[in-house]
């Protein structure tokens, strides 16, 4: 007895099964990289946020020789070369507090102005971060970075080896109030807060700063004590806009300081600068990269929206960020959404969320388990048709085994 046309198809659906099941497991079992190689996996020497300071002598940062050949998750995850076909931050001055910056670095020559001895930096810290703030990329425009457009005023906030102190920082915010700077980046995160600190910041929010801050501090080199939850400053300030570092799936990564009070995430690991020396590139980590993108971001907000206030930047970079633990950036959005009256972006309702989350790691588990869940559906089918198949050829054999001869009723 011939199958019929329906468990044909059945069978068909089954072979299917079988021929994408390879496939489908190949693509779950493949594993994912997190975070992604910054550059194809072409190895880039590491840029730190600090020297030891243990040397006898402190040995400057040395130009990187080589040169990264795409470009880094962190930037795609940003959108900034479709934000940049709407603004690229002309206009504003963004003032980093940090390790300083090297007027000359390549991608920032012509744009940057510095303070004292901000010109000297010895660590390549803060040249790094201003880069991922308002580097044109150089020869790499592809790199460039959230503000291309924007002025960067380069402050100390530190000693020559990259350590931090509430005084230094203090006299940098308000260097950066009496010119007036559009955007503040502090870089640094202090364990104690300072009363002298507070009024610094204070004094830069009235001149109409927005003042980003990072989160937590590095990581020290040294010890494995678990270490609390807890605010730094002065990130921990109010109305100071703090800021964390995210892998790409959205998770902090391991080794964090952990910190409390964090306003918004943004990329922090695997991602492509330059230096004050060279034309090379390095690959930076930590929360003051975060808090560069954030400042950038904001750079780019004052320039399409000028006649905003400072707070209502901060609520624009919060309110179109993705929702998540930790909100993430999202600086195409805050640049381009039209918020209403409510202070959500125009149609959303007060108290849901304003964007969808893009987090690519939650879309390939997805795409993981769906392929699963096809592969099992036509195995159930190719089952169940094999079984209707079998049945009816049992029937039409009169239940007895392939092979043997049917006999009628009088033996013959």
């Amino acid at each position: 007895m011939k199958p019929t046309r329906g468990a044909r198809l059945l069978c068909g659906a089954g072979l299917a099964a079988g021929l994408l099941l390879p496939l489908a497991v190949t693509a779950h079992a493949a594993p994912r990289a997190d975070p992604p190689a910054a550059d194809g996996g072409q190895e880039l020497p590491a840029m730190p946020s600090s020297l030891d300071p243990d040397a006898q002598q402190a040995q400057c940062t040395p130009a990187s020789k080589e040169k990264a050949r795409t470009q880094d998750w962190s930037r795609q995850r940003l959108d900034l070369d479709r934000l940049h076909q709407h603004t690229t931050g002309g206009g504003v001055t963004v003032a980093l507090i940090g390790t300083g910056v090297a007027p000359q670095a390549s991608g920032l020559d012509g744009r940057v102005t510095v303070s004292g001895a901000a010109g000297e930096d010895c660590v390549g810290y803060g040249t790094f971060l201003a880069g991922l703030i308002a580097g044109n990329g150089g020869e790499s425009p592809k790199l460039a970075g959230v503000a291309p457009g924007a002025k960067i005023l380069g402050l100390r906030g530190t000693d020559q080896l990259g350590r931090g102190n509430a005084a230094q920082v203090a006299a940098a915010l308000r260097e950066a109030a009496r010119t007036r700077a559009d955007v503040i980046a502090v870089t640094v995160a202090l364990p104690d807060r300072d009363p002298d600190l507070t009024r610094a910041v204070a004094e830069a929010r009235s001149a109409g700063a927005v003042v980003v801050a990072a989160a937590a501090p590095e990581p020290a080199r040294l010890g494995t004590d678990e270490t609390p939850v807890r605010t730094y400053w002065p990130a921990g300030e109010p109305g100071v806009l703090a800021v964390a570092d995210m892998l790409p799936s959205g998770a902090r990564p391991d080794g964090s300081m952990p910190a409390a009070g964090v306003d918004l995430a943004a990329p922090g690991v695997g991602v492509v600068s330059g230096g004050p020396r060279g034309t090379g590139h390095y690959l930076g980590a930590g929360a003051a990269v975060a808090t560069a993108y954030a400042a950038g971001a904001a750079a780019v907000v004052r320039a399409a929206h000028p006649d905003e206030s400072a707070e209502a930047v901060v609520h624009r970079l919060t309110a179109t960020a993705y929702p998540a633990d930790i909100p993430q950036l999202d600086p195409y959005a805050a640049v381009t959404t039209v918020l209403g009256d409510s202070g959500m972006p125009e149609g959303a309702e007060p108290g849901t969320e304003p964007v969808t989350v893009r987090d690519t790691s939650t879309a390939e588990q997805t795409t993981d388990r769906a392929a699963i869940a096809l592969v099992f559906g036509f195995v159930t089918v190719l089952a169940v048709g094999w079984g209707a198949f079998a049945v009816r050829r049992a029937r039409a054999r009169q239940w007895r085994p392939a092979g043997t001869t049917m006999k009628d009723d009088r033996g013959h």
